[in-house]
């Protein structure tokens, strides 16, 4: 910036003050990503590079002791327990993902395209998400005296006279497990599929219904192409959540069924730290897998 200053002979002349130094753009990009990346690191990173590396330690009843053991994985994976296991756990992650997407799906679209107005829009979401604004402990149990030997659904079908006895299989058995699961995680589906269905532009349906097409044809050759952000990201989260689920497989099941995370659980109560370690570092690599999968079909940038 150019100062006025006047000589001893009262000529008046311009001095330009000192400029500081411009920082280099590549500089200035790496220090705007650092605190991102010290927070990434610290609660993100730096966690699972410490499963990582417990994950080889040895280990008895005493204790932990550090060390570089393969013992851990070579008993998670030539177990026959565990192989089975893990097919329990993806059993219960496709069918899971199979109704929350059939589900929420409709759900969304009913939501996008036959409510006419934005308001009732929001408001019909939001009385989706009322069940949401409790624990997830507190609405996986209520289905507990729905689902009993003795609870609403036996009781009402017995009073109709459709079933002489009451059904055994509703509660503690994999039905209950699954239908608890969906019923946590079917909002998780049902958000990002209604988020991408409002964006998809309504000319185009209009267009297609001028063709000619079929409401079907709009929707196999139109909408769902448009929505496969949406139900990309929806799959992640649901495939995610029920891969890491314990508490719901614990309890709907009655202990007669087992997953990943239960079976992880119980080493980490029996403080056998180093194999739940190990088979979180397997759990992790398996749903990193999966997610992987779902990019290659789906680019889900387009909705980010």
């Amino acid at each position: 910036m150019a100062t006025i200053a006047t000589s001893q002979s009262g000529e008046i002349g311009t001095e330009t003050a000192p400029r500081r130094p411009a920082i280099p753009r590549a500089l200035a990009s790496y220090i705007q990503a650092l605190p991102l990346t010290l927070i990434l690191g610290f609660f993100f990173v730096l966690p699972i590079l410490t499963i990582v590396v417990v994950s080889f330690w040895d280990y008895d009843f005493a204790g932990l002791y550090p060390d570089f053991l393969t013992m851990n994985y070579a008993d998670t994976l030539g177990s026959w327990v565990t192989w089975k296991t893990y097919l329990n756990t993806l059993k219960f992650t496709v069918l899971v993902w199979a109704l929350t997407l059939a589900i929420g799906f409709w759900v969304a679209y009913f939501l996008a395209f036959h409510v006419r107005t934005t308001t009732m829009q929001m408001v019909l979401f939001l009385v989706c998400t009322v069940p949401f604004l409790t624990s997830n402990i507190i609405r996986m149990i209520s289905w507990i005296p729905v689902l009993g030997r003795n609870g609403l659904v036996n009781s009402a079908l017995i009073e109709l006279g459709l079933i002489p006895q009451p059904i055994e299989w509703l509660l503690y058995s994999d039905f209950a497990v699954v239908l608890a699961m969906v019923h946590l995680n079917t909002l998780f589906m049902v958000t990002p599929i209604f988020n991408t269905l409002m964006r998809i532009d309504r000319s185009l349906i209009e267009a297609a219904r001028d063709c000619g097409a079929s409401g079907f044809q709009i929707l196999w050759n139109v909408i769902l192409p448009l929505a496969k952000p949406g139900i990309a990201i929806g799959s992640i989260f649901v495939v995610t959540l029920v891969m890491a689920d314990f508490s719901t497989v614990q309890v709907m099941s009655g202990g007669q069924s087992a997953s990943v995370a239960l079976m992880m659980k119980n080493q980490m109560s029996l403080l056998q730290y180093p194999a739940a370690a190990a088979n979180a570092v397997v759990l992790l690599i398996v749903v990193l897998l999966m997610v992987a999968a779902i990019l290659r079909v789906v680019d889900i940038r387009k909705e980010l």
